[in-house]
């Protein structure tokens, strides 16, 4: 039976018990790093899910920077290598791009509708149920929407991918990628360094053994999310379409009298001829000028 240590040494020295990293590797914790900050970790159980709901971290893609964005978009428009926006969204609002997925490795094609959307997920790479087990119960509401919404915890990948990710961590699931493996679960000790959260030992155990094959990998840091780039798509205004015009109608004459109606070759007027009027038919027998 092995010594219960603490930190990224307890979690290195599960792995030298399994002889899956050597004595050298071990020693190696360079400040600045992913491996020495994984270091000043607490290592706990998970505590009871009871209470957890999404809910509990505030309304889902909350425009918390009051960029007048969703986190969605915005980490949609960080992600994708190439975007077309929405016009009339201030920047907003991505419509379609291309996406270079982190965790398999795969070129996709992103296109906002109910039926698309999905094929591009945004993961919070430490879980919020994860979270709410190993700390986040704990919180106040404020903290935990900020955390739902900290660009440091956020990705935009392939949705099947995402998943089958689920609230797993590291003990239990690491991305198909191998080379993104590395990021990944620093990007996950950052997050739990900046909240307070705790691992536990088989998920420290297994964040080491992943960081003992680059262990100058570097902590990513936070960054405040743009709007705009990429292309705007130009509103279609619809065409009109042109309206049938009436021939112009000739102008009705006008008589003075029956004098007039003989002397114009239009007598005797009956009612409802060009220029007919009651004054011309006196005997109201519908024949004027007779």
């Amino acid at each position: 039976m092995y010594r219960l240590l603490t930190g990224s040494a307890m979690a290195l020295t599960l792995l030298l018990a399994t002889g899956s990293v050597s004595a050298s590797a071990a020693t190696t914790t360079a400040p600045g790093t992913a491996m020495s900050a994984l270091d000043s970790l607490a290592v706990k159980g998970r505590a009871a899910k009871t209470g957890y709901d999404r809910a509990a971290f505030g309304p889902a893609w909350a425009d918390l920077d009051r960029n007048g964005c969703d986190t969605r978009n915005d980490v949609l428009r960080r992600d994708l290598s190439t975007y077309v926006l929405k016009a009339g969204t201030r920047g907003c609002l991505v419509l379609r791009g291309t996406l270079r997925d982190p965790y398999t490795g795969k070129m996709i094609s992103f296109v906002r509708g109910p039926g698309t959307s999905t094929a591009v997920q945004v993961d919070h790479v430490v879980a919020l149920s994860d979270a709410w087990q190993k700390g986040a119960g704990r919180w106040s509401a404020p903290v935990r929407a900020r955390f739902a919404n900290d660009s440091l915890n956020l990705l935009a990948v392939d949705g099947p991918t995402n998943g089958r990710k689920s609230d797993a961590d590291a003990a239990t699931w690491l991305p198909p990628a191998k080379a993104y493996r590395c990021a990944f679960v620093a990007r996950q000790v950052a997050v739990k360094v900046k909240y307070g959260l705790w691992m536990t030992a088989a998920e420290k155990a297994a964040t080491a053994r992943v960081l003992t094959g680059c262990q100058g990998q570097k902590l990513p840091v936070a960054k405040a999310f743009r709007l705009g780039g990429g292309v705007v798509q130009a509103v279609r205004q619809p065409v009109s379409q042109p309206q049938p015009v009436s021939p112009p109608q000739p102008a009705s004459p006008t008589y003075a009298d029956c004098t007039a109606v003989r002397a114009a070759g239009a007598a005797p007027i009956r009612a409802g001829d060009p220029g007919f009027e009651p004054k011309f038919d006196r005997d109201n027998d519908g024949v004027g000028c007779e």
